[in-house]
């Protein structure tokens, strides 16, 4: 379903790639948001309410949440499906939806830390998007190294707070993905690396080859190694699946943490796009604007072809979309 990928080891750059795998596809909308704008929880009466911090850029899913973000601060948070989610009881908290999760983090916080602090106060509430059911996890990291994993089981969350959390797929929960790991010759196991599209597989197979990756030279060496990694992970269309029938990568994204830029690749396109958000207006009043990044003519820095758009999600109750 999905894979998110953290090289923060390496000298030259944090750098982080993540891949959507679904059925259908998310048909993502990538997003430049500014500071000042005023947001909500989507969930109905009791949603939390905030004004944007921080400008972000921000890849939307069926114009009904953000799957992911990058803010002008450099700290970046994603979503990926985790059918064992089970979300925290009514208690009284403003609630966020969990397809708003990742934008409220880029819009109001600077790191991994303030982050995980903050999300104290909200209770995160699961929503149904296109029609279905869509239990979701958190990573998060930034550009310190420093990363997180939050994930909500039982009722309570599960929070995996430092440097070495740095791949994260779905089923099972992260802590069975480890115990599933050390099965594995490369990790004290006794079995050979496995190269299944499952989620365990894929999850085994980020995490060894990331720590095989070798020193890059450069910012875009560091990208592209991640990126090399994400591919490695990816699910071919047509692919067969154990429950499905199939569920391919439809898009893969690149993000450098340290350098402020955030790169897509629709997996129907030859093409790498990006923006870099130091070039970018995040000013308070310089307007959303927005793009289809899957638009096969796009090639290279996108910036230009950006065109203002209205958010049709993620508005205070009551505001007109």
């Amino acid at each position: 379903m999905c894979t998110r990928i953290f090289w923060n080891d390496n000298p030259v750059a944090k750098v982080v790639s993540r891949t959507i795998d679904w059925e259908v596809s998310d048909e993502p909308g990538m997003w430049v948001l500014p500071r000042g704008l005023r947001r909500g929880g989507d969930t109905g009466p009791g949603a939390a309410t905030w004004t944007s911090r921080h400008g972000s850029v921000s890849m939307s899913a069926w114009n009904a949440g953000t799957g992911e973000c990058v803010n002008e601060h450099g700290l970046a948070a994603h979503c990926l499906y985790l059918g064992e989610a089970r979300y925290e009881p009514e208690d009284g908290r403003p609630t966020i939806s969990n397809v708003m999760w990742t934008q409220y983090v880029a819009d109001n916080f600077t790191t991994v830390a303030e982050a995980l602090e903050g999300l104290r106060e909200v209770r995160v509430v699961p929503m149904r998007i296109h029609g279905q059911d869509m239990p979701l996890h958190l990573a998060l990291e930034d550009p310190s190294g420093d990363c997180a994993i939050v994930e909500m089981l039982d009722g309570r969350p599960v929070i995996h707070h430092g440097r070495e959390h740095t791949v994260m797929a779905n089923d099972p929960s992260y802590e069975k993905q480890l115990a599933n790991a050390r099965r594995y010759e490369v990790f004290g196991g006794d079995e050979h690396l496995p190269g299944d599209i499952i989620s365990a597989d894929r999850f085994v197979r980020a995490k060894y080859f990331l720590e095989h990756l070798p020193e890059p030279a450069d910012e875009l060496e560091a990208l592209a190694g991640v990126v090399g990694l994400a591919r490695n992970v990816s699910i071919p269309f047509g692919a067969p699946d154990n429950l499905f029938p199939s569920y391919p990568t439809w898009w893969l994204s690149a993000a450098d943490l340290t350098n402020r830029v955030y790169g897509f690749q629709s997996t129907r396109s030859p093409s790498f796009i990006w923006l870099d958000l130091r070039e970018l207006d995040l000013s308070e009043g310089a307007g959303v604007r927005m793009l289809d990044p899957t638009d096969a003519t796009l090639v290279g820095d996108v910036r230009d072809r950006l065109r203002p758009a209205e958010l049709p999600f993620g508005l205070p109750v009551g505001a007109a979309a």
